[in-house]
């Protein structure tokens, strides 16, 4: 998925404007130093995306309250070319930022091969903060913390209600989310009852990589198990998922778009298809590719089952030369308060339980989704998902499963062969 989850949330517009993301820079290994004689310390970031610290106003903030520090950042566009980078440092023990930020798609792969180098931040994070998951995916089996997590991607189903309403299919939030509940493949059923009265030209959903991820993101079990063995060939989760997705894509239920490129693109501003996968920054996405004339036209429902899509990390390597500083930093910049902050104005849905009963969270609403609460929405979305197994090549696996995998039955070859493609790719891939 870090070819699908960073270009993703790299290149994700968040609920306010801008995208969703975080992670660091190839800066220099000098960078952590006192800040030219002032007599304060200068405290790196490295990031990717825009995670919205600084256009939140937290860097000022902080520095308001701790007037000995001063903050800077580097960001990288993109988490692919990111990520590299930072492998690389923390394998040299050079050019490291005072924090670093790890993407959800990486951090089983950073604490596994990468622990060692990186603070223990649970003497400075307070467990109690964060979702129970969240706070597992960044600790190692050893009970090392390596990073305090920042947003989170719980999963709804975002519809048009006038392409609804045009099928004959309720429009209401609470009505939509029981013909589905608890189910994926009634999900695919309201699809092919879509599909009779559909609008000419209109497809269910989006793609069948929307549609896959959010199946497995409601996986305790996906890839790996817990002893950290590959069994995405063998869970049959996986093979459920797939073959679902492919039953949608032979019915033409899913566009035969990939998602996040330019021809998808197209198919939201041009309004053809009724329903998609939808974690908060998902919004953020759909209103930066709509036109005007779609704002409140569509809404936001529960889905069939609680996932998760999406997330990042702070660490601190211990190489740093402030890391009581960075660690107390990164602490306070994913506390529940900030984290508020940061989904009023960013969009990233806060990984922290204590924000979702503060007002930022609680009165949030979309320029896309009208009067849909969609704090309260998100916010039992999070809280239900489950802990996940994360495997550190958990994105190859992903984009095989999608882009060498379910969208090849929207192109004519069986599902069988879709899934074989799939599988060929995959582990030629991992053996690499």
């Amino acid at each position: 998925m870090r070819a699908r989850k960073a270009v993703v949330l790299a290149a994700v517009a968040t609920l306010g404007a801008g995208l969703l993301a975080g992670c660091a820079d190839d800066g220099d290994s000098d960078s952590n130093s006192s800040d030219g004689g002032s007599g304060k310390t200068t405290i790196t970031l490295g990031l990717f995306g825009t995670m919205g610290f600084k256009e939140a106003g937290l860097y000022d903030e902080y520095m308001k309250l701790n007037p000995d520090i001063t903050i800077k950042e580097n960001v990288v566009e993109r988490n692919e070319n990111y990520y590299p980078a930072l492998v690389n440092h923390l394998t040299t023990d050079s050019g490291l930022m005072d924090i670093q930020a790890v993407e959800v798609g990486n951090i089983a792969e950073v604490a596994k091969t990468q622990a060692a180098k990186l603070l223990d931040l649970s003497k400075h994070g307070k467990e109690s903060d964060y979702l129970e998951w969240k706070w597992k995916q960044a600790t190692t089996a050893d009970g090392q913390t390596i990073g305090l997590g920042t947003d989170v991607g719980p999963m709804a189903i975002c519809y048009r209600k006038d392409l609804f309403e045009a099928a004959g299919l309720p429009t209401d939030r609470a009505e939509v989310a029981e013909l589905w509940s608890g189910d994926w493949e009634k999900l695919v059923d309201v699809g092919r009852d879509y599909q009779k009265n559909a609008p000419k030209g209109t497809t269910f959903m989006d793609s069948p990589g929307g549609l896959i991820q959010a199946i497995l993101s409601s996986e305790t079990e996906r890839f790996y198990d817990s002893s950290g063995e590959v069994i995405y060939k063998t869970n049959p989760a996986v093979k459920a998922a797939f073959d679902l997705t492919a039953a949608a894509a032979e019915d033409g239920l899913v566009g035969n778009q990939t998602q996040f490129q330019p021809a998808w693109d197209t198919t939201i501003a041009n309004s053809k298809f009724a329903a998609m996968s939808c974690p908060p920054w998902m919004l953020g996405y759909i209103k930066g590719k709509s036109k005007p004339e779609s704002a409140g036209k569509w809404d936001v429902a529960a889905a069939p089952k609680s996932g998760n899509w999406g997330g990042s990390f702070l660490a601190v390597p211990k190489s740093g030369k402030n890391t009581d500083e960075a660690a107390k930093l990164a602490a306070w910049l994913t506390a529940p308060e900030q984290q508020a902050k940061l989904f009023e104005v960013q969009g990233s849905f806060p990984s922290t339980p204590g924000a979702y009963e503060m007002p930022a969270v609680t009165g949030a609403k979309n320029d896309m989704t009208g009067d849909a609460p969609i704090g309260e929405i998100f916010a039992e979305a999070a809280k239900s998902s489950p802990v996940q197994v994360i495997g550190p090549k958990d994105q190859i696996i992903q984009q095989g499963l999608t882009d060498n995998g379910v969208v090849l039955v929207t192109q004519g070859k069986s599902a069988e062969e879709a899934w074989e493609t799939a599988v060929k790719t995959i582990d030629n891939n991992l053996d690499q």
